[in-house]
């Protein structure tokens, strides 16, 4: 599976990639539930590999770590989801 990072850059940085509709699909803590954000509503700072902000309805901003995208959807079809972590054994 291609790593978040890598696809998120490819639907930044390839024109012919990006002229589908994306949206991300993350794992908001507060809400317990995975939210769907456009893609077009979230914003990368130079420099910062880690995360992006997440400009919500309201006009809220938040940062999303990457390590909370759960899926990412291409012209309403899932293309790419985050594969649930195995139960740790012995605990």
């Amino acid at each position: 599976m291609i790593p978040i990072r890598d696809l998120l850059d490819r639907i930044r940085w390839d024109p012919e990639f990006a002229k589908s509709e994306f949206a991300i699909g993350y794992y908001d803590r507060i809400a317990k539930s995975i939210v769907k954000l456009p893609f077009r509503r979230i914003h990368f700072t130079a420099g910062e590999h880690f995360s992006f902000d997440a400009v919500e309805e309201n006009g809220s901003v938040h940062t999303v770590p990457l390590h909370r995208v759960r899926e990412v959807w291409r012209d309403g079809e899932l293309i790419w989801r985050r594969q649930p972590r195995a139960p740790k054994v012995g605990r």
